[in-house]
């Protein structure tokens, strides 16, 4: 697995860290040689070969991560020409140690095993070809050796799992971070659409009301009738526009009042309800319309979001059958269940196409019922317009 290296603000980047440690090791080495030099002597030949081995020794250490295992065998290369050649036994080994530690690191464990044990064997092998008393490195040092090869594979290693460790906290935590981002913006998202819902059904059932009755006194009031007939018309009129109204402004408030700050009072308003329906059948009524209501089962207290829900479906379907169906009855019907509350409206209008049967109202409507994991229908009846919708007494959770 490649492991991007990315230098985070304020630290160097890789290749001004290599460049760095190739810089070090080969001062380290060049020193070393030059003072060794002062007590030692060689033909001139075997130092400049000496030189050229270690600037190639020292120079490859640049490359080591982008080809670490290239770059350990020029190394090991080098120390094995050197090392034979050179009177002043400069401390070139630095070089093949660095490279086998960045092979492990960079994830070739075999390879730094093979180039490991390559060594070990090559110098054993060597030494055992020497004459007793002209060996170079003793069975002690031999050990030694072993140790040393062993512990720069082990810490490469070591080094690898920690960066992978690391490498992958990371991406755990930036893949936190973005699926934190994406709950925030769908939960903003949901938001906004509820609000938007309430909105929608709030101020456009009020003023689809009001529109319908402004609408039906203008009409009466064109026929020039009595002005005792007209006066009681406007009256009447007035007082339904005053009581939609009021009545919009109120929920309205109720609805803006999740936007407040914090420390701000929470509404006091109380919630609309199925405990309302007789004020939205009254208001309904007063657009001309015969609104009848029924209920099946035993009524009881809903939980809120449900009974809030079952509510808004009521008043938008109003709504609709006041502003578009030109019906002259409708029905409503509660029907209480031991795992829902079912809601039906049904009014003898025009019906409507099925092309238009999916407006924003009845999309809206949709959503609400689809939010608490139940269904809404709307479609022609023969005697008119049907919506039903079914919504579970346990809402989804999520939703309460």
């Amino acid at each position: 697995m490649v492991i991007p290296y990315r230098a985070p603000g304020g630290r160097l980047s890789a290749r001004t860290t290599d460049a760095i440690v190739t810089l070090l090791v080969t001062a380290v080495v060049v020193v070393w040689t030059l003072v060794v030099m002062q007590y030692e002597s060689e033909p001139p030949a075997r130092t400049v070969i000496g030189w050229a081995l270690i600037a190639v020794g020292c120079g490859t250490l640049y490359y080591r991560r982008r080809w670490p295992v290239a770059v350990a065998v020029v190394t090991l290369l080098a120390c094995a020409a050197y090392y034979p050649l050179s009177t002043f036994d400069g401390p070139l080994m630095i070089t093949f140690a660095l490279a086998l530690y960045s092979v492990a690191a960079e994830g070739r464990f075999t390879a730094a095993i093979a180039l490991a044990a390559i060594t070990l064997l090559a110098v054993g092998f060597a030494e055992s070809r020497q004459s007793p008393g002209h060996r170079q490195i003793d069975d002690t040092s031999l050990v030694m050796l072993a140790g040393w090869l062993i512990s720069l594979v082990a810490v490469g290693r070591a080094q690898r799992t920690r960066i992978a460790y690391l490498h992958e906290v990371e991406l755990r935590a930036i893949a936190a971070e973005r699926e934190q981002e994406a709950r925030a913006r769908q939960s903003a998202t949901e938001e906004r659409l509820r609000i938007a819902r309430e909105l929608h059904d709030v101020l456009g059932h009020s003023i689809s009301l009001i529109n319908v009755q402004s609408s039906a006194v203008l009409h009466k009031l064109s026929k020039q009738p009595e002005p005792a007939d007209a006066l009681t018309a406007a009256e009447a009129a007035l007082e339904a526009v005053k009581a939609t109204s009021k009545d919009a402004l109120r929920e309205l408030r109720s609805t803006l009042g999740v936007l407040r700050q914090a420390d701000e009072a929470a509404p006091t308003a109380p919630v609309s309800g199925l405990d309302r329906l007789g004020e939205l059948v009254e208001r309904a009524r007063a657009t001309g319309i015969e609104v009848r209501t029924d209920t099946e089962g035993t009524p009881r207290p809903l939980p809120p979001p449900v009974d809030l829900a079952a509510y808004r479906i009521v008043q938008e379907s109003l709504t609709n059958v006041a502003r578009h169906s030109r019906a002259s009855s409708a029905l409503v019907t509660i029907a209480y269940t031991d795992e829902d509350v079912r809601v039906r409206i049904d009014d003898d209008g025009q019906g409507t196409d099925d092309e238009q049967s999916q407006g924003s109202g009845i999309i809206g409507m949709a959503e609400r019922a689809k939010a608490f994991g139940g269904e809404l229908t709307a479609r022609n009846t023969a005697d008119g317009f049907r919506v039903s919708a079914r919504l579970p007494l346990r809402p989804l959770k999520g939703t309460e």
